[in-house]
């Protein structure tokens, strides 16, 4: 189905059925199914697994790769608009999708995400305005690059430029020595070395931004992460100051509008210790840490993302309620390190007011994957705070 010169072509309709597209089955596609479909959309996906989260969401899913060409046609003649769901979705398979469909995000935006070194390029630019650089780092792609790098920037993390996420592909470093074994255990592909900070806490910041350059952003969002995976998200955090949750939002809203971006956008910030922002990382599409929009905002990160995508107006990003983000692992169905499976106590989990369960479909719980989440809804954030510290007793994770 190709782009119509009227933006009629993208509002739902009930006969014909106005489709939109998703690159990859994963949780996050899963919930931009649910939404979706909430608004009168019928959802196609492409995944190369048939068992997958969003395929079973999904009104038609396609199974196969994510470059397969005949996949690829279908996809863009069935959707007037795809999006991406992860961040490793080849470009170029998106900017052949932009042939057929409205494609948001594009390819050109997705590609600078997916290079650490390109995307810490475009950082160190905006922040010539926006005052909020990256941390201080240097390009690692051969020994000649070890033998250069800079004293002060040890110690440090030593992480892939590419295809890294939830901790993986990093390694910390203290001295050349350990970044040449590093650099060889990670088989040589281009890396970029990031000097570790005196960090305090770490937020994220959820923006999404329309074909017509209208963009809203979310209130901060305070994330705590073990062993690299996010564990919790509260928000408003209880350490942002005013001051630091505007200057993150405004440097976020810059970023969007200098990549032209269409969807959501999730920018993770460093606050030092001294009060100082650094910006991290970025990722194009909703984000773990904008899971409690669902339940806690007028309008979800999903439900932005279809609006976006469809060149519908932006949603209303205000929170009516604070909230606590409880990521759920595959860990729990593991009671005290036993082999043997066990369902976690969902019943005295919901039974705590303001506990609202996501299960993502997954029936393969295995130690450190994202099987789901909880989200707590409460007048005030410390009642929110005591339920989710309930939940975390219930459940028997180290709150």
């Amino acid at each position: 189905m190709t782009q119509s010169d009227s933006d009629d072509s993208f509002l739902p309709s009930a006969t014909a059925p106005t489709w939109l597209g998703v690159m990859g089955g994963g949780q996050l596609g899963r919930m931009f199914a649910h939404a979706a479909q909430a608004m009168g959309y019928k959802v196609a996906v492409l995944e190369p697994a048939r068992d997958c989260p969003a395929g079973h969401a999904a009104d038609h899913l396609l199974v196969a790769g994510y470059t397969d060409a005949v996949a690829l046609n279908e996809l863009g003649e069935q959707c007037v608009a795809v999006t991406t769901e992860f961040e490793n979705v080849p470009a170029d398979s998106l900017a052949r999708l932009a042939e057929q469909a409205f494609v948001a995000p594009s390819s050109a935006a997705v590609s600078v995400a997916q290079d650490r070194l390109v995307e810490k390029r475009f950082f160190t630019d905006c922040a010539r305005q926006s005052g909020v650089p990256p941390a201080p780092h240097a390009a690692v792609g051969a020994e000649a690059d070890i033998d250069a790098l800079p004293d002060d920037l040890f110690p440090g993390i030593l992480k892939t430029a590419r295809m890294g996420y939830d901790g993986k592909g990093q390694v910390r470093v203290n001295s050349r020595d350990e970044v040449r074994a590093a650099f060889a255990q990670m088989q040589g592909v281009a890396c970029v070395l990031e000097k570790m900070l005196p960090l305090a806490y770490e937020v994220s910041v959820l923006a999404a931004r329309g074909a017509d350059g209208q963009a809203v952003v979310y209130p901060i969002a305070e994330n705590v992460h073990r062993d690299g995976i996010l564990f919790t998200t509260t928000v408003p955090g209880p350490n942002v100051s005013a001051d630091c949750a505007k200057h993150a939002q405004a440097a976020a809203l810059q970023i969007i509008a200098r990549l032209d971006y269409v969807g959501v956008l999730c920018i993770e910030f460093f606050v030092l210790k001294d009060g100082s922002l650094v910006v991290n990382e970025m990722a194009p599409r909703p984000h773990n840490s904008g899971h409690y929009t669902i339940d806690a905002c007028v309008t979800s990160q999903f439900a932005q993302q279809a609006r976006a995508m469809a060149r519908l107006p932006l949603g209303d990003a205000r929170q009516h309620s604070p909230a606590v983000m409880l990521n759920i692992l595959g860990d729990l169905w593991f009671a005290d390190g036993s082999d043997t499976q066990r369902e976690p106590a969902w019943a005295q989990v919901l039974a705590l007011p303001g506990a609202n369960l996501h299960l993502y479909g997954k029936d393969d719980p295995r130690r450190g994957r994202k099987m789901g989440h909880v989200t707590f809804v409460a007048a005030t954030l410390a009642d929110a705070q005591k339920h989710f510290n309930d939940a975390c007793r219930i459940l028997g994770i180290a709150a």
